[in-house]
């Protein structure tokens, strides 16, 4: 999706990486399921996660990419917004983010 110019759909699965990573810890470290909600910042806290000011930004801004129960109008309009550089970052963040919060895992 990088290589073909779809930034959107990049940055839809790295919401959706740290979502299911944050959700494994959550059933993890509390034995229960974990909320069926979507964001990532509200989720960190039963993880049980201590994040500082820049993770708890990042969550925040990677959470305004699940895509799924949006508009199509509202898809189109963040589809043209987002460059190559945000998209590689972005996705530089969340495999250090993922990494980090997979390791956490028994």
């Amino acid at each position: 999706m990088q290589a073909s110019g779809r930034y959107l759909y990049v940055l839809f699965c790295c919401q959706q990486a740290i979502e299911k990573a944050l959700k494994a810890l959550i059933v993890e470290r509390t034995g229960k399921f974990p909320p069926r909600i979507h964001n990532l910042p509200r989720l960190a806290k039963p993880a049980k996660l201590e994040l500082d000011a820049a993770q708890m930004d990042f969550l925040a801004d990677l959470s305004n990419y699940y895509i799924q129960t949006r508009y199509p109008e509202e898809i189109s309009s963040m589809a043209t917004s987002l460059t190559r550089e945000k998209a590689e970052q972005t996705l530089r963040m969340t495999e250090d983010m993922a990494t980090w919060l997979l390791s956490m895992l028994k």
